[in-house]
């Protein structure tokens, strides 16, 4: 596999890697693991002073990062801006809160015959990260952050068309005041990820990706008998009633669709729209989605990017093609532009059946599916209707239609009158074929905890000894 930089706006190389050797990869490891022995004994206030001397940098060197990230992957300038904000944020956040994340948790010592009893969290050692793109600045920090607050240290594979700012991650807990070898990137393909996982001084794994790469994770951490989490594709659901502000869903629909170029797993891909509301939110929706703009993701003025990859593009154009040869509609957009440079106009399809690619598979891309729904059950069963279970939107002003999609939508999260987005203070990952585990939150830093358990007795001949074991 190459491991390259190359520039989505016209498809020029501009700096390619050698993939790391055998030798190079246990020499990686083996200093991930001297740097675990070294992290899990620092104190909680020590690692939080070296996170936020990383939330500095990131900060300071804002704009820098973000001109990176827009040439590897083609988000916009201003997206990008965002993004390195958004993980200074979450280096903050865990600097701030892992000592209540992180103390020890009395339980009921009476109960179980302790004079004390109580959990412990502990870190558990070297955890390999696997990445993707889309988001290559957020999507690592979000583990990161939290790993490394709790004594743990990482190895990090990126996507292989995002090298630069993999090392970058690197550099920047080493400056920031990490141990050396604390957070570590291997420039690798896939081939070398079994070979990583099954060593046995890696204790655990994360993956965002592809169905299919989490079920190869899932199958070696399986066989090795390593903890994972891992959070894969979505389709998610945009559901709007007839309750909803029709303009304010359609306005926030377009930006829910077509953020980060439309490559989000968390975008939202099905517009769910009841059939009362259903021809005003799509003449809204699709006026919306036309009048963006599509061009050089540096130039202020634009709202929607290349596509990362020449093949990315290519599958988005092909699901959009097989729908319309199969009698599917196109409000707006759908045609692949010509010239240099991966781009795809923003789109919106109506008319689809269980038929058509789009209807089943994730669209990775700036393209809308819409769909008709007469009855709030109607509504539900199109939206649970996918082996995704990710994120989810529902625009209603009912309460007890609120109260209903909180239960009803089968999803890691459901977002009512408002985008679906990630937050350090919330859990964040999916169900079904979506993953499992989470992220962020406590429950984010404690995927990677040793959760122990640790009961103290009298320690004198008449203290009871416990009733029976297990």
């Amino acid at each position: 596999m190459t491991i390259a930089t190359t520039n989505p706006v016209n498809g020029q190389v501009l700096k390619t890697y050698e993939a790391m050797s055998d030798e190079q990869i246990d020499g990686a490891i083996e200093r991930t693991d001297l740097a675990y022995r070294q992290l899990r004994d620092t104190t909680i206030e020590q690692r939080g002073r070296w996170l936020t001397a990383a939330a500095d940098l990131l900060e300071a060197e804002r704009n820098e990062i973000a001109r990176l990230m827009t040439t590897e992957m083609g988000k916009t300038f201003a997206a990008a801006k965002a993004e390195v904000t958004k993980c200074a944020t979450a280096c903050r956040f865990y600097a701030d809160r892992a000592a209540e994340f992180l103390a020890d948790e009395p339980a009921d010592a009476e109960a179980v015959s302790a004079t004390r009893a109580f959990v412990r969290y502990q870190p558990i050692g070297p955890v390999l990260a696997v990445m993707p793109w889309n988001f290559p600045l957020w999507q690592v920090m979000r583990f990161a952050a939290p790993a490394l607050m709790a004594g743990n240290t990482g190895l990090l594979k990126h996507a292989s068309n995002v090298p630069q700012t993999a090392l970058l991650l690197e550099d920047l807990f080493r400056r920031a005041g990490f141990p050396e070898g604390a957070f570590t990137t291997l420039l690798v393909g896939s081939d070398a990820v079994d070979r990583i996982l099954s060593d046995p001084r890696v204790r655990a794994a994360t993956l965002t990706g592809s169905e299919v790469a989490g079920r190869s994770i899932a199958q070696i951490a399986g066989r090795e008998l390593k903890k994972t989490v891992l959070e894969l594709g979505g389709s998610d659901p945009f559901v709007v009633m007839p309750s909803a502000d029709v303009e304010l869903a359609a306005q926030v629909a377009t930006t829910a669709r077509c953020q980060n170029n439309g490559q989000s797993c968390i975008a939202a891909k099905r517009f769910i729209v009841h059939t009362d509301v259903y021809d005003a939110f799509a003449e809204a929706f699709a006026h919306r989605m036309s009048a963006l703009r599509v061009g050089d993701p540096m130039n202020g003025d634009t709202d929607v990017g290349p596509l990362a990859s020449e093949r990315g593009r290519d599958e988005v154009d092909a699901q959009v093609r097989d729908a319309v040869d199969k009698g599917a509609t196109v409000l707006c957009g759908g045609e692949k532009p010509s010239g240099e440079g991966w781009f795809y106009p923003p789109t919106v399809v109506t008319d689809l059946n269980p038929g058509m690619r789009m209807w089943a598979e994730e669209v990775f891309g700036p393209v809308a599916g819409l769909y008709r729904a007469s009855s709030y059950d109607e509504a539900i069963e199109l939206a649970n209707g996918t082996s995704f279970g990710l994120g989810s939107n529902a625009w209603t002003r009912d309460p007890q239609e609120q109260q209903r999609f909180a239960t009803d939508l089968e999803a890691g999260a459901v977002f009512i009158n408002g985008m679906t987005t990630s937050y350090p203070e919330l859990p964040f990952g999916g169900v079904k074929n979506s993953g499992y585990g989470r992220e962020l939150s406590a429950q984010g830093m404690h995927e990677f905890c040793n959760v122990k358990t640790v009961w103290v007795g009298e320690g004198t001949a008449t203290a009871g000894a416990g009733s029976h074991s297990e």
